[in-house]
């Protein structure tokens, strides 16, 4: 069973949906106890990282999430609860995040073009760092996703197994171990983040 933490943030239908798409055992779940029976846990966000930060802790569901993380178990972030798997976040200031991958969370302004818009909404393509991340065994180079973001990860590129062209290489996907993450949305990425969370799900 996958559980999605439910901590108040984050578009939990939509990848629930995804999951029973795809035939994996899922539920949408604010309990410990269900993340602790689960095989994999998948960390939902949208939203400002202050917020949810808060929501996540304020429930206690931080520390369930990072004792599942360092058990073993695979853990999935999905755009802002990507974000959160890092050390830090400069969102509209300094707030702390997880901690699971070392790193840090800083805008899109100033570092691509001016001329680009930002939020970076819309489909980009994949471009994969390195090679045999078992999150993408179904997928290829340049397959698109979509992604909705103001801010990314700025971190070792020991982390980044993808990054996506935006006038400047922009980390898309990244992994340390048992935790990956994921900027853009997989459950709005058509069969290619079908395949994404499909195989995510088969390393549970």
């Amino acid at each position: 069973m996958v559980a999605i933490v439910d901590y108040g943030v984050g578009n939990l239908f939509s990848l629930k949906c995804s999951l029973d798409y795809i035939g994996a055992k899922a539920a949408v779940t604010s309990d410990e106890a269900d993340l602790d029976a689960a095989d994999a846990v998948i960390l939902p966000g949208v939203g400002a990282f202050r917020d949810a930060a808060a929501k996540l802790r304020g429930s206690g569901l931080d520390k369930a999430v990072v004792k599942n993380a360092r058990s073993g178990k695979p853990l999935l972030g999905i755009c802002l609860g990507m974000q959160m798997l890092f050390e830090k976040s400069y969102e509209y200031g300094i707030y702390d995040g997880l901690g699971l991958i070392p790193g840090e969370i800083v805008p899109l302004a100033g570092y691509v073009p001016a001329e680009l818009k930002i939020p970076q909404i819309g489909w980009n393509a994949l471009r994969f760092t390195q090679e045999d991340c078992p999150l993408f065994k179904y997928n290829k180079n340049g397959d698109h996703v979509y992604f909705v973001h103001s801010y990314y990860a700025k971190c070792d590129g020991a982390y980044i197994v993808a990054d996506t062209e935006y006038g400047a290489p922009v980390t898309a996907a990244v992994a340390k171990d048992n935790v990956f993450g994921c900027q853009f949305h997989p459950e709005k990425s058509g069969e290619v983040g079908l395949s994404i969370l499909k195989a995510f799900c088969e390393m549970g």
